[in-house]
């Protein structure tokens, strides 16, 4: 008898596991499922088609020429492609340190808006990022001790305008307005903007080109958000920009000062989607994904 209950009782634990088993799988899937409806995804569809480039202050004409013979020579020998490898491929990174601004000194006065991963960003007290080494290299080049001011992004044309920075090196658009604080240099990068939205979204998985995205967002209207970062192409191209030929969406825009801030209320749910530099783009979903 109590042999039989026991082999009975055995039985009931071996099922209760069984039972217990299939539950940490589904939980474990749900769990997964979470996670991935959390994260946020590019589509590998260029919206549009930039340049960047320096923006140098207009009353320094041999600064500009030797900018553009600079861009020329770490195309010509390899040197531009080493500092993207470093960023884009396999490469490490070099810190870059600012100097403290003198103006006893032979300084070169960069503006940047460091949260422009991977332009320009900080870590620590360093920054880092392709337009620092790029920066970095020139004071090198000129002989001047470098000096980075980090600032709001619509603010650096600004400051170079002002004469209070020598250039602008911040992942900036050539782009004729800007032309009236800046001189640009030869363009350095092709880049162009790219739409985030989160992982499980199906919505543009069939788009191929500019136009079939562009499509799908004529059809939105103004109950629809969409984050940019201040002051760039992103936020020019969502809410029209006729030196552009951007026609614009009827849309509600919200600008942000970063991109990051933007695709986090993108998680948040704050957003419909967000549209910024493809680069950016890249590097910020890969963080943020990987915080979900």
């Amino acid at each position: 008898m109590k042999k039989l209950f026991a082999m009975g009782l055995s039985v009931v634990l071996a099922a209760s596991m069984l039972v217990g088993c299939g539950g940490s799988d589904d939980e474990g899937k749900k769990g997964k499922d979470e996670a991935k409806a959390k994260g946020v995804k590019v589509i590998d569809v260029d919206l549009t088609s930039e340049e960047y480039a320096f923006g140098v202050d207009k009353d320094q004409p041999e600064l500009l020429k030797s900018i553009n013979d600079y861009i020329k020579e770490i195309k010509d020998n390899g040197t531009f492609d080493e500092i993207c490898n470093k960023y884009f491929g396999d490469g490490e990174p070099t810190p870059v340190t600012s100097a403290k601004l003198d103006k006893g000194k032979d300084q070169l006065v960069v503006a940047t808006n460091a949260a422009f991963e991977p332009f320009e960003y900080t870590k620590g007290d360093n920054y880092l990022g392709i337009d620092m080494e790029i920066a970095a290299g020139l004071a090198k080049k000129l002989g001047k001790e470098l000096v980075i001011q980090n600032m709001k992004f619509d603010a650096v044309c600004l400051s170079v305008g002002q004469h209070k920075s020598d250039i602008a090196l911040a992942g900036l658009t050539i782009k004729e307005d800007r032309k009236e604080y800046v001189d640009f240099s030869d363009a350095y990068y092709n880049a162009a903007q790219r739409l985030i939205v989160k992982a499980d979204s199906t919505e543009f998985d069939k788009c191929k080109e500019a136009a079939d995205v562009e499509k799908i967002l004529n059809e939105k209207d103004n109950s629809v958000n969409i984050g940019v970062q201040n002051g760039t192409t992103g936020q020019f191209y969502c809410e029209g920009d006729k030196d552009w030929g951007f026609d614009g969406f009827k849309v509600t825009t919200k600008a942000y000062e970063n991109g990051s801030l933007a695709v986090q209320d993108l998680i948040n749910s704050n957003l419909d989607y967000v549209i910024i530099d493809s680069a950016p783009a890249a590097c910020i979903t890969e963080s943020i994904n990987k915080m979900q």
